[in-house]
């Protein structure tokens, strides 16, 4: 098989399970938590620099959100199955950036990798996903470049693949719509919140050799979760459906 041809498919079978692959990093996580301290043997330190970790990964979803805020009916999906647009997003963070979702969740994954302060490690988690979105994007951008031509080919030219150009941007068609972004983002939200409050468990049994659940992270983790079923069940009520919007 030709090499284009081998991309394009690896590229679909990532596509489809990129939800749960890189649920395969916590190996490569228990592996780098074999020597983790406290920096200089503070726990508060260590409690800071987790909220920044946080932080960090929270940019991540806000560039996601601006993302979602805009879009229309019928592009940026969930579809696992298959590529689906029904049109072409040139507008709002698509005219910064062609991949603005990814380049979101490269920010939430780079503030996770950050966590075990690890430069080898964070390293090793921005190569693999520079590997990992590589092969999607390509065959994303094959479909659309099949389907919309030289309209495809002519907002490329112009718009990077994954590093903003800010000077590019375009008013968005559609009004932001908050409620767009809490029915699509809460679970993502919640996500980073359980994976972080995980991380921070681990870390202290590997420093102490006991599980327990610090305050703090007790009052995030709980808040999170009462945010995201407050969100869940709206969303089933349909309270957060927008006309026009996915």
């Amino acid at each position: 098989m030709p090499l284009k041809e081998e991309f394009e498919r690896t590229g679909q079978w990532l596509f489809r399970w990129r939800s749960y692959l890189p649920l395969l990093l916590i190996a490569l996580f228990l592996i780098a938590f074999r020597d983790f301290k406290y920096p200089f043997g503070s726990h508060g330190l260590d409690y800071l620099w987790e909220i920044f970790c946080l932080f960090v990964s929270m940019l991540g979803i806000a560039v996601r959100a601006l993302t979602v805020g805009f879009i229309p009916k019928g592009t940026s999906g969930r579809n696992t199955k298959g590529q689906v647009a029904e049109d072409l997003n040139t507008t709002g963070m698509y005219s910064l950036v062609r991949n603005p979702l990814y380049l979101g969740n490269f920010i939430i994954w780079l503030g996770i990798s950050l966590f075990v302060r690890l430069w080898w490690f964070s390293l090793i988690v921005i190569l693999i996903f520079g590997i990992y979105y590589e092969r999607i994007i390509f065959a994303e951008e094959e479909f659309l470049r099949h389907k919309y031509g030289h309209r495809y080919l002519e907002w490329a030219e112009k718009t990077p693949a994954f590093f903003p150009k800010f000077n590019g941007w375009r008013e968005p068609v559609l009004p932001f719509s908050f409620r767009t972004v809490l029915k699509r983002e809460h679970t993502g939200f919640f996500a980073v919140i359980t994976i972080f409050t995980f991380l921070e468990i681990i870390g202290d049994y590997f420093v102490k050799r006991i599980f327990e659940f610090d305050t703090a992270w007790e009052i995030i983790f709980c808040t999170g979760f009462v945010i995201y079923l407050g969100l869940r069940t709206m969303k089933k009520t349909k309270l957060l459906s927008v006309a026009g919007r996915p």
